[in-house]
């Protein structure tokens, strides 16, 4: 039998199990350490937006998109980031990124290489920002990641849009036109998960506007994700607008079904719904799609531009 690996929990652990991958999520799990190598702070002093997902004062988790000038996150120990500035008044994580000992999942993705990182640990509140103690440091593959390039700062006509418990007609739209979306999940003592999640428009289904539904594509045989929903059903979405910078962020509960021959699909129920426009938010060029993606087992035309969510 394979020997359990650190950066797992039970959940993990069971979902590997299921689905027949010990062995190559225990080779995986070798390359997850609690330091940030240097080629990762390099990476992460590039980059122009930090995913950031936690839980509210409520437990409802969140997951937000931070956005800088390259620099704005930097390294500033082997296990330490520095982020300047933080989510706007009104996000939903405002508080929780305000406060001490937050437990934190943080992604930060490069859309014009199609590199990701992701770094999970305890924000503590500092004078300007935050910073996060690393606790697990990781890459993944640029698999279902689409290629674009920055093409505007915006800086006028921020603040929340509109909140809600469920889906408007064109918050549902947006849902099923996006190629892209982040989630959070959590299995308490193990801390807080960001990760991404992405395919060719109409990959998450919309069956109603308080339930979505999405494939769990193969990926790198971890399963961090349908692992902390095997301990906790608690979860966070959130999806950009790319072209216009608007964010549509989901806090809700989510689980797992597995499906004849192996195939998995997340069922996600809608709980709390904002709709937000960040200051100094970052609008970026239609999308080269990845060429991992699986074709839909349905037709779908062109997307459309998309424009705001928000109109």
């Amino acid at each position: 039998m394979t020997a359990p690996v650190p950066a797992y929990h039970w959940g993990s652990l069971a979902v590997q199990e299921r689905v027949g991958v010990r062995e190559a999520a225990a080779h995986v799990g070798r390359s997850v350490a609690p330091r940030i190598k240097e080629v990762a702070a390099d990476f992460l002093a590039q980059q122009p937006h930090l995913v950031v997902g936690a839980a509210d004062a409520h437990g409802r988790l969140w997951i937000s998109l931070l956005t800088g000038a390259p620099g704005f996150v930097r390294a500033t120990a082997p296990d330490r980031i520095a982020v300047a500035g933080g989510v706007p008044d009104g996000d939903p994580l405002a508080g929780a990124l305000a406060t001490g000992s937050t437990r934190v999942g943080t992604i930060s993705l490069d859309p014009r290489t199609r590199r990701r990182m992701r770094l999970n640990g305890t924000l503590e509140a500092t004078p300007g920002g935050f910073a996060i103690r690393a606790e697990q440091v990781f890459a993944n593959c640029p698999k279902y990641l689409q290629k674009r390039q920055p093409v505007q700062l915006v800086a006028e006509g921020a603040g929340v849009v509109r909140r809600g418990y469920a889906l408007t007609p064109d918050q549902e739209r947006a849902v099923r036109a996006a190629d892209t979306f982040f989630v959070t999940t959590t299995a308490e003592a193990d801390g807080v998960d960001a990760s991404h999640r992405g395919g060719l428009p109409g990959f998450v289904e919309v069956l109603s506007p308080t339930e979505l539904a999405w494939p769990d594509y193969p990926g790198n045989a971890m399963f961090l994700t349908l692992g902390n929903l095997l301990t906790d059903a608690r979860a966070g979405l959130l999806f950009p607008d790319w072209e216009s910078g608007a964010l549509l962020q989901l806090s809700g509960r989510a689980e797992t079904e597995f499906e004849p021959g192996g195939s998995r699909r997340v069922r996600f129920r809608v709980e709390a719904v904002v709709e937000s426009v960040h200051p100094g938010r970052l609008r970026w060029s239609t999308p080269e799609y990845s060429p991992a993606n699986p074709a839909l087992p349905w037709p779908w035309p062109a997307p459309p531009h998309r424009g705001s969510t928000t109109r």
